[in-house]
C-alpha cells in the first residue's frame, strides 16, 4: 500500500507496538496494533526482548500505508550493544525496581541538589543511568562488551535506518541529560564514569521525528507550548505541562524533562496506578466497568466519607516511595461496591490534583485540560475529575494517544507542517468538553484536604 499523504506513528510500548496512519488534515486512515509478552525473572524485574519490538513493528508498518515515520515509544528502557549492534542482552525497562543502591550511588556521587540542577530529576529507579550502574556491577562481563546505549523507540528506529540517534525529549529521561541546556551532560557522565561515546548525537524531537511516549502523547493533544495541560487517564496518570523556560523543582517531585517542540520544556507528574487502580479494584469486584459507573453515580461527591490511596505500585508524584501501599479508608456499613468504585475514581483524581498543584507551583497557569487514555471513555470519572482539578476537560478527535503524536513529528520532518505549532493547528481538533460541576467543588475541596492527610499517616505502616 503506498498513499503518499500518509504520516505514519508508530509507539514502541510497553504491552506493544501501536501504528497509526494520517492523512496531513490529521484525520485516521489505518491503525495496526502488535502485542508482546513482558518478562520478570524475577521479583521487582521487568524485561523485554528487543527482537520482539522489531518484529511487531515490522508487522504494524506492513499494514499500514507507506509514507513518513515517526517514532514514540516507553521511556527509560536501557537497550546495551555490541560493536557489531547486536543486542547484549534483554532491556531493562522503565518499571523495573532492581536499582533502590544505584539510585542512591549516584545521588552521593552527583550531589542531590547538583542532580536535580542539571537533569531536573532526582535519581528514581526507572531511569536508565542507574541501570547502567547495576550492570555494572552485577554483570561486569556484559558491561565490558558494551558500545552503545539506546532507548527502546531509537533500537527500533535503529533496526529501521541503521542511524543510531536520540531525541532531546526521551534523553531527558536517562538522568544522563542536561536538560536546561538539551546536551549530554558531562558532569554526571564524569561523576559516575560512564563513557559518553556509547551514547547517540541528541537531536530535537522536529529534526528526526522522534519523542518519548508523554511527549508524544501530549503533542498529539495540541499541548505544543504553555496553555492547555495534559490530563491523561492511562495506566498510570499523568498531568503534562508546557514550559516557556527550564525551571525545576528544587525537590524533584515531578519530572522537567526537554519537550518534543524545540526550545521548549515540560514539567509532568506522574502517578502509577490511575486507570491501573481503576482495573484492579474492577476485577476484584467482577463487574464490568458500565455497571460499576452507574452504581457509583447514585452516591453524593465525597462517597460519605470514603478514601482511596492510589498507591497499588508505589508512588512517583508527589511521594517518591516505591514502597507506598493503597488503602481504603473511611469504610462503614453504609458503603457498597458503588461507594468503593466512586472512591477509587475520586482518589485517583485527587493524586492528579497533588500533580496539578505542584505543577502551578512552578507557575503553570492551567485553564483547560486536554484528556486522553482509557480512563477519559467513562464520563462520570471525567466529571469527578474536572471538578476535583476545577479546570474544563476537552477531548479530541483521535484517541491515537503517542502514536498520533509521533506522526505528527513525522509531517513535520518531512516538511507537510512547518512546526510542531502548525501541525497542531491543522490537526488536532477537539470534540467535546467537560465542565467543573459547581455543585460538587465543596465536597471535594474538603475530599482533597482529607486526601492529603492519608499518606503521612499510613506510610508508618510500611515499615517491617
Amino acid at each position: 500500500m503506498t498513499d503518499p499523504d500518509c504520516l505514519i506513528g508508530l509507539d514502541v510500548g510497553t504491552s506493544g507496538v501501536k501504528a497509526v496512519a494520517i492523512s496531513q488534515a490529521g484525520r485516521v486512515v489505518a491503525t495496526a496494533e502488535e502485542g508482546y509478552e513482558l518478562s520478570t525473572p524475577q521479583p521487582g524485574w521487568a524485561e523485554q526482548d528487543p527482537e520482539d519490538w522489531w518484529r511487531a513493528a515490522q508487522s504494524c508498518l506492513g499494514r499500514l500505508p507507506e509514507g513518513p515515520v515517526g517514532l514514540s515509544g516507553q521511556m527509560h528502557g536501557l537497550v546495551v550493544l555490541d560493536g557489531g549492534g547486536s543486542v547484549l542482552r534483554p532491556a531493562i525497562l522503565w518499571n523495573d525496581q532492581r536499582t533502590a543502591a544505584e539510585c542512591a550511588e549516584i545521588e552521593a556521587r552527583v550531589g542531590l541538589e547538583r542532580l536535580i540542577e542539571l537533569t531536573g530529576n532526582r535519581a528514581l529507579t526507572g531511569f536508565t543511568a542507574p541501570k547502567l550502574l547495576w550492570l555494572r556491577r552485577h554483570e561486569p562481563e556484559t558491561y565490558a562488551r558494551i558500545r552503545h546505549v539506546l532507548l527502546p523507540k531509537d533500537y527500533v528506529r535503529f533496526r529501521l535506518t541503521g542511524e543510531r540517534m536520540i531525541d532531546a525529549a526521551d534523553a531527558s529521561g536517562t538522568l544522563l541529560f542536561d536538560v536546561a541546556n538539551r546536551r549530554w551532560s558531562a558532569d554526571v557522565l564524569d561523576a559516575l564514569e560512564l563513557p559518553g561515546e556509547w551514547l547517540p548525537p541528541a537531536h530535537e524531537s522536529t529534526e528526526i521525528a522522534g519523542a518519548g511516549d508523554q511527549a508524544a502523547a501530549a503533542l498529539g493533544v495540541g499541548i505544543a507550548s504553555p496553555g492547555p495541560v495534559s490530563v491523561v487517564l492511562g495506566t498510570s496518570g499523568v498531568v503534562f505541562a508546557a514550559l516557556e523556560s527550564y525551571a525545576a523543582d528544587p525537590e524533584a517531585r515531578v519530572h522537567v524533562f526537554c519537550h518534543a517542540v524545540p526550545e521548549t520544556w515540560h514539567a509532568m507528574g506522574v502517578m502509577l496506578s490511575a486507570a491501573g487502580s481503576a482495573a484492579w479494584v474492577r476485577r476484584a469486584l467482577g463487574v464490568d466497568f458500565g455497571v460499576l459507573d452507574e452504581e457509583a453515580a447514585r452516591w453524593e461527591p465525597g462517597t460519605e466519607g470514603l478514601l482511596f490511596a492510589p498507591y497499588l505500585a508505589g508512588e512517583r508524584t508527589p511521594h517518591a516511595d516505591p514502597d507506598a501501599r493503597g488503602a481504603f479508608t473511611g469504610l462503614s456499613l453504609r458503603h457498597d461496591r458503588g461507594a468503593l468504585w466512586r472512591g477509587t475514581l475520586e482518589g485517583v483524581a485527587y493524586g492528579l490534583r497533588d500533580s496539578l498543584e505542584l505543577l502551578r507551583a512552578l507557575g503553570v497557569r492551567a485553564e483547560v485540560g486536554r484528556v486522553s487514555g482509557g480512563g477519559a471513555r467513562s464520563a462520570l470519572w471525567l466529571r469527578i475529575v474536572a471538578a476535583v482539578l476545577g479546570l474544563p476537560l476537552e477531548l479530541t478527535e483521535s484517541e491515537e494517544g503517542s502514536a498520533y503524536g509521533a506522526a505528527l513529528l513525522a509531517g513535520v520532518r518531512a516538511g507537510v507542517f512547518s512546526d510542531a505549532a502548525e501541525a497542531v493547528a491543522r490537526c488536532v481538533r477537539v470534540r467535546d468538553r467537560v465542565e467543573p460541576d459547581p455543585g460538587w467543588r465543596e465536597a471535594y475541596e474538603l475530599g482533597y484536604a482529607r486526601y492529603r492527610k492519608l499518606y503521612p499517616s499510613l506510610r508508618p505502616l510500611e515499615d517491617r
